[in-house]
This record gives structure tokens, C-alpha cells and sequence, in this order.
């Protein structure tokens, strides 16, 4: 049963991956947030970059196949609310993302993640400064303010986890008006 934590941390999601705000998903949006992440660092390897790309192109791809029940090409809120409902039917391209999101954020490749790229990543997504400093603090960084980026990137398989409540990407929500 999703926890009351997890539809909020959809609702959120939406809101966000709505890139153009007109309401529904679409594959703009999708190429929209993915050019805005990758010039968050741009001292990223293009390999980076081009995964964090192929990475918002397979997460569009998996929605519309998944969730778009009438076919037309946009998921409104309503057919994304499948993602708490179903999460196994998401488990790859979760993966996927989170491995190339946490990726992106460690462009020296010395598997952390300063403070720095990790906010600037998170604002490029349209998380809020507040939300980000306190999910960012939850994982507990390590000497020179920095995280490792498998605690990130399994932070960002947890927060999609609907049985889950009380882990640090629930800092996301708190706050935010919906």
C-alpha cells in the first residue's frame, strides 16, 4: 500500500517533470529537463551527459508505454499516479536514471558528489533550495561536504519505493505547496 510520503513524492515529480507546466507529460518535456541537468555541470564528461540524456528519453519511453491508457501521447496526473501503484513496472529505468543522475554529479569520477553539483543538478530537475540542502544533509556527507554517489543514487530508487516513509528523499516534500 503506498504510503501517504510516497503520493506525495509523485505529485512532486509531476510537477516538476512537467517541464512546460501545461499539465500533462510529454516528450518535450522530457528533452527539456534533460538539456537543463545536463548544463548544470558542464564540466561533466560527454559520456555522462550523453547518459543522463538517454536516461530522461527511456524514463519518457517506459511512461507512455506503461501508463498511457488513452493512447494519446501525454500522461496526465491521473495515469502517473500508476508509478506508486506499479513500481516494479518502472525498477530499470529507476536504475538506469538514478545511476546516470548520480553519474553526472561526479564528474571527476571519484564516486562522490560535492555539495555543489549535487544542488545545481537538483535545481535543474526544480527542487526547491531548502528541500535540497536538508535531502542533501540526510545522507550525510562525508569529509570536504561531499556524498558517495551510490547513496545518492540509492536515495533516488528509495524515493520511488510507495512501501517507504521516513527516508531522506521525503525532505523533497516538505514544504513544497501542492
Amino acid at each position: 500500500m503506498p504510503t501517504t510520503e510516497a503520493n506525495d513524492r509523485v505529485q512532486l515529480v509531476f510537477s516538476l517533470f512537467d517541464a512546460d507546466g501545461n499539465g500533462v507529460l510529454e516528450s518535450d518535456d522530457f528533452e527539456l529537463m534533460g538539456k537543463r541537468v545536463i548544463a548544470a555541470v558542464p564540466e561533466a564528461g560527454d559520456g555522462a551527459k550523453d547518459e543522463m540524456l538517454d536516461a530522461f528519453r527511456r524514463y519518457w519511453e517506459t511512461l507512455v508505454r506503461e501508463l498511457d491508457a488513452d493512447g494519446d501521447g501525454r500522461i496526465s496526473p491521473e495515469e502517473f499516479t500508476a508509478v506508486v501503484l506499479a513500481p516494479e513496472r518502472f525498477d530499470a529505468t529507476v536504475d538506469g536514471f538514478a545511476d546516470a543522475l548520480a553519474a553526472m554529479g561526479d564528474p571527476d569520477g571519484d564516486g562522490l558528489v560535492e555539495r555543489a553539483h549535487f544542488t545545481a543538478l537538483m535545481t535543474a530537475i526544480g527542487f526547491q533550495r531548502p528541500n535540497i540542502d536538508a535531502l542533501f544533509g540526510a545522507f550525510e556527507p562525508v569529509a570536504g561536504d561531499r556524498i558517495p554517489t551510490v547513496t545518492w543514487a540509492d536515495g533516488i530508487r528509495d524515493y520511488y519505493h510507495p512501501e517507504k516513509a521516513g527516508i531522506p528523499g521525503d525532505h523533497l516534500t516538505a514544504g513544497t505547496a501542492r
